[in-house]
This record gives structure tokens, sequence and C-alpha cells, in this order.
């Protein structure tokens, strides 16, 4: 599933950072730091899949040489709680191919370049190997300064400022958003992802009346973990793994998020088993098929989803499955004036309850018990031992609920008229309720 992710974090001299180091370390490079007199050697790093620079068009030559642009950036600042690097980083959809990946983080970048004038260095790193294969992400290192043709010069102060910050940080995080949904929608996904916080989500999805996504919204946003929880997380799940044992968290942050996201999983599981039950419903609504019969085989379906999340491709297959008939008997036009749900629910009566469930079907079809046949009589029975043994029943019966076959008993023992509508006033307002059904079942998606 798709998840958003955008931080900025700035590179101080004053926590013992440096422009040099980040660079270095991010592109997995040999940098040395004229101002410290250190190297910084990282080369022997692994996971990087990318690396680029981007300036502006009027930038000097040297912009292109990472060692010499972060030099020169450490050079232009003469104080001890300088800022002399911002980084923003980015997640980037695993759903998508590495080169679309390349190109949205590029994307990105060049927004950066354009609106702000600075430099930019960009590093795009693979997932850890002993964690989540999905953690696709992005490195993006800017100058604080912009690059002009004579060197760096003029501060970014609307980055800077308490007032213009935010809201430029704000812009900046819609627009990856837009970048990594562009990108799914090409590749046919879904999924989408959403900038804005879990507050403001839910309070869109309460205006266009989608309960079930505000009560999904409805949480704290998610604990981050740190490096050290993480990487001790990491080798848990990876001793878990070798065991052959389930995965305990082993941190007490570790258990709060393994919380969080066990109870996302779980109602993610119950929505995308609640579409499936919708999309059946109106499917074998539209194929002719009656509301009891429908509601059974949308309830099948639901259940008989795989627990790895995987479905059929070819939602009538599915059903065919579940109700017992083949894609060529689906498409085959059904005759006039044949209520398929009555002969499914035939079906089950009889091989649930036996003779009894054939009486309950019969009297459902307007006849009387005497209208079955010599077997129907029971002359076994004399009218003593019968009313002896129907009162037993009885009294059986009230000491004990009511089966499922029971209670099928008394929906169809009431009038015909409810389950088939005897004239074309009925009819249309039945088609009417059907179609409403159908148009709230297939409301507006959401965003996440």
């Amino acid at each position: 599933m798709a998840s958003y992710h955008l931080s900025v974090k700035t590179i101080k001299r004053s926590a013992g950072r440096s422009a040099t180091a980040a660079a270095a370390y991010r592109v997995g490079e040999r940098i040395e730091c004229q101002r410290e007199g250190r190297v910084h050697d990282y080369t022997r790093k692994q996971g990087i899949e990318e690396t680029f620079i981007l300036a502006p068009k009027d930038a000097p030559d040297w912009a292109a040489d990472r060692s010499r642009l972060w030099n020169e950036a450490e050079a232009s600042e003469t104080r001890r709680n300088s800022v002399t690097a911002r980084e923003w980083e980015l997640a980037l959809p695993s759903e998508i191919s590495a080169e679309a990946r390349s190109q949205i983080t590029r994307d990105f970048a060049q927004e950066l370049v354009s609106r702000y004038g600075v430099a930019v260095d960009v590093a795009i790193h693979a997932p850890h190997r002993e964690g989540d294969q999905r953690n696709h992400h992005a490195h993006v290192l800017t100058s604080t300064r912009k690059l002009e043709a004579g060197g760096f010069t003029s501060k970014t102060r609307v980055l800077d400022s308490a007032k213009t910050g935010g809201v430029e940080i704000e812009q900046m995080r819609g627009l990856w958003a837009e970048l990594q949904n562009r990108a799914l929608e090409r590749v046919g996904e879904v999924e989408r992802v959403d900038h804005r916080s879990l507050e403001k989500q839910r309070e869109t999805a309460l205006d266009r009346g989608d309960k079930l996504t505000a009560e999904e919204l409805d949480r704290d946003p998610e604990l981050k973990l740190g490096p050290a929880a993480n990487s001790m997380e990491r080798r848990a799940k990876a001793v878990a793994e070798r065991q052959g044992r389930e995965y305990v968290p082993v941190t007490e942050r570790g258990a709060v998020v393994h919380a969080a996201r066990q109870a996302r999983a779980a109602f993610r599981e119950m929505r995308e088993r609640l579409d499936i039950a919708r999309e059946t419903y109106g499917i074998e609504r539209e194929a002719g098929q009656g509301r009891v019969s429908a509601g059974l085989a949308a309830l099948r379906a639901a259940t008989s989803k795989d627990r790895d999340g995987r479905t059929s491709d070819d939602i009538r297959e599915r059903l065919s499955q579940v109700v017992g008939r083949s894609r060529d008997q689906d498409d085959t036009p059904k005759p006039e004036g044949r209520n398929y749900a009555r002969e499914r629910l035939k079906e089950i009566m009889e091989k649930d309850a036996g003779r009894d469930g054939q009486a309950a079907v019969h009297k459902m079809d307007g006849f009387s018990e005497n209208d079955l046949g010599e077997e129907a009589a029971r002359p076994s029975r004399t009218p003593a031992r019968r009313q002896r043994q129907d009162r037993s029943e009885d009294i059986e019966r009230e000491d004990r609920k009511p089966s499922v076959n029971e209670r099928l008993k008394d929906v169809l023992n009431k009038p015909r008229e409810r389950l088939e509508p005897d004239n074309d006033r009925e009819q249309e307002r039945d088609d009417d309720e059907n179609e409403n059904t159908r148009d709230m079942d297939r409301g507006e998606g959401h965003s996440l």
C-alpha cells in the first residue's frame, strides 16, 4: 500500500555536522572537508541506486563537482552555528518502476532549483537488506544559499522564516504527493497518497459522507522508531524469520508501532472484503439474481478472499466458484419469470433439512402439504401418535435457539407477494430501489 513521507531537516554546525560529511555519506563517496581538514570516506556504503546534481542555469561549472560544491557551501558560512545545508527526505512508492521513481525524484529536485535557486544533490537508496523491501527512498540535499554565476549568494530566507517557512514546505509536500499520484495512476494503481494530516483527511471524508474512511483515519500518527530502535527491531525480525516463529517487538516503541500497523492492516482487510461484497452484489443483481441470492453470493465472495490479500482477477470467475455456475452458464440469457433466488434457496433447504425443507419450500410456492404425494401423508403415524410427537417437537423447539434452516423457513413462508412482485408497479419500485443501492455502493473513492 502506497504511503506518504516527506521530512525536512537542517545540517547545523552547532550539532557537530557539516555539508561535506552529509553529502559523502548519502552518495557513498569520498569527500575531503577543507574547513575541518577531515576526510569523509563512505565508498564502501551499499544500497545506493542513483546520484545526480542539479543546479540553476547560470551556476558556475564547478557546481557539477560534488566535492567542490559542498566545500564552497561550507566556505560561504562564517558563523559557528550556521546551517550549511538542508535535507529533504522522500519516501518513494514501491508500486512503480525504478525509472519512474528516478523521474519523479528528479522532477521534485528540479522544482526546488527553480523555486529557490539553490543547488540540489540527490541520492536514491534501495531498501535495507534487513528491513522492509518496499522502503525505497531518496535524500535530497540542498544548499541554504542561492547559487548564481559568481557562486553562493543570499540565504533562502523564505524557508527559514517562521511566517513563510511552514507555508513553503506545505506546498512542496503537496507537490510531492501530486507527483507520486500521477506516477501511480500511469501504472494503473488505485492507491493514492495524501500529504495532509490525518485530521484534515478525516474532515474531508466526513464532508463527502465516507464514514468508513473517517473511522479508519480516526487514529494517532504512527510513532517514529528512531535509528536505534529501528535497528533492534530489524534484528528481531530477522531472528524470528530464521527460527520460523512469529515476530515479537523487543522495544516499547516497536510494540506500539507494530500494534498500530496490525490494526490498520486488519481494517484494510475488512474494507477490502466489504468492497468485494458490494461489487459482487451489484454484478449478481445486474445478472438477474434476487436480493437473497445476490446477498449470499456477496457474503461468500467476501469470506472466500485469500488471507494474503490476493483476489481473483476476474470477478465473474470468482462468482461462478461461489454459486456453482460456470462462465458460460452465467452469460446465458435467463428465461423470463424464473426466480433463481428461490431455486437456489430450495437447493439449500432440501440439502440441509431433507423432507422438512422440501415441505417448507412447497408451502412457499403456494401448495399444501397434501400435494406432496403419498410420502407427505406419513401413514406410519397414527393421529394420536402424530399429536404426541408434534407436541414433543414443539417443546424441544422452544428450549433451543432456532437454527439457520428454521429462520430461513420463517422468511420463505411469508406471503409470496413479498418475494415476487405480482404487478409492474411493484417490479418498477424494486428496480428503483436496486438502482439506488448500486449508486450508494459505488460511491466516490477515497485517498489514503
